[in-house]
């Protein structure tokens, strides 16, 4: 369960919100002046997010190399027409 709370209250209660995310498995959005500033959320779930991260940043690069020859109107405009064909797609 996702569940939010501010930062003061997050500071009150911190080992009650520690317990919940370590055995409940619970993610805590922290927000400060009603906006999202942190999350708390377990072990387990933090390295799958690192794990993604480094395959998304790996894929980036990848396709940054290979569209490196075309001019950018010309890349930009593939990525539309592949996302225009996807969204016809799911209809």
């Amino acid at each position: 369960m996702i569940s939010e709370t501010s930062a003061v209250n997050f500071r009150q209660k911190l080992g009650d919100m520690l317990s919940r995310v370590q055995y409940r498995h619970d993610s805590i959005v922290i927000n400060k002046d009603g906006k999202p500033v942190a999350a708390l959320v377990d072990a387990r779930l933090f390295e799958r997010i690192r794990r993604m991260q480094g395959r998304f940043d790996a894929l980036s690069e990848r396709i940054e190399k290979g569209f490196s020859s075309i001019p950018q109107e010309q890349g930009l405009a593939e990525i539309d027409a592949a996302v225009a064909d996807d969204r016809r797609s799911e209809k």
